[in-house]
């Protein structure tokens, strides 16, 4: 192995000199004597066989050369700065990575919040999102493949859980479809004889679609924006989050249908922490955002 001519220490002295406009202010804010940095530098360049600052009047520039390899310096000393703190991080029991499972019916606005509000605290944490449904959640869960999971419905058996919010679910169609002029539909039969769009369970385990109502006809799809793509070709039906179609009922791209005695319907969403046992800092601090976000003050447990 070819030993490294040069040190990270001399590169970041460089770094300083430039950065603060000469070797006395470096010293001073290195807190070094103005000597000793010169003699790094001059060392550097000495080993490097190039000429990397040049002195005019009490100020030191960079030379063309030193311009490209201070760039690349930088490349350097920040991923030395980034491999020590993530020792640091893990010698506190600081997560590197932290998954996590979202029930598809939660707005990922709300995540998205709680995930910016971690941001500056995550200490580098890597974010691992999965998109979930119905029983996929669950399996998650399970197999303790997620340290943070936003389930739907009944969290599995054995878990606490921290309930965040109900979300609604409208039944919707295009204005040009045939059941757009039906107004109350009393027999969900009738309902049967069109094409309804579902949301695939994402379970291994199951086969348990969201919203189906054992149309005879039926198109099985990843997601709800998918889903809104076939509605808005006047396709089908399907239930669908209230949130996630706002703006096309306010416009009148889809309407609601009205099913007698379920015009929609209501879903409890979750926080379940699958291993609390082993919980550590950084899932600690998300949890607790993540429940911030409805206004729920978290336990010591969290």
């Amino acid at each position: 192995m070819t030993r490294a001519k040069s040190t990270l220490e001399q590169w970041r002295i460089l770094q300083a000199v430039v950065d603060y406009g000469g070797y006395a202010q470096a010293a001073e804010r290195l807190n070094k004597s103005q000597s000793s940095l010169n003699h790094a530098v001059a060392k550097l360049q000495h080993q490097l066989g190039i000429e990397l600052l040049e002195v005019k009047g009490r100020k030191a520039y960079l030379t063309q050369q030193g311009e490209v390899l201070l760039r690349r310096s930088r490349h350097v000393t920040q991923a030395v700065n980034e491999l020590e703190q993530l020792a640091s991080n893990l010698e506190q029991g600081w997560e590197p990575t932290l998954t996590l499972a979202r029930e598809i019916i939660y707005p990922m606005e709300s995540l998205v919040c709680a995930l910016n509000a971690f941001l500056p605290h995550s200490r580098g944490t890597r974010i691992i999102m999965l998109d979930s449904v119905i029983t996929g959640t669950q399996e998650l869960i399970l197999q303790g493949k997620v340290d943070i999971a936003i389930c739907a419905g009944v969290p599995p058996k054995g878990y606490l859980s921290e309930p965040l919010c109900e979300q609604e679910l409208f039944l919707v169609c295009h204005p040009s479809h045939p059941l757009a002029d039906l107004g109350t539909i009393e027999d969900d039969k009738l309902l049967a004889q069109y094409l309804q769009l579902v949301i695939k369970d994402t379970g291994v385990q199951s086969n348990i679609d969201i919203g189906w109502l054992k149309a005879e006809q039926r198109w099985t799809v990843s997601n709800f924006h998918e889903a809104k793509v076939i509605l808005n070709q006047g396709i089908g039906f399907c239930w669908v989050p209230s949130f996630l179609v706002q703006e096309e009922l306010a416009s009148g791209k889809l309407v609601r249908l009205h099913l007698d005695g379920s015009q929609k319907r209501r879903i409890m969403l979750s926080l379940v922490i699958p291993n609390r046992d082993q919980q550590g800092p950084a899932s600690k601090l998300l949890a607790s955002l993540i429940l911030q976000q409805h206004g729920i003050e978290p336990t010591n447990s969290n």
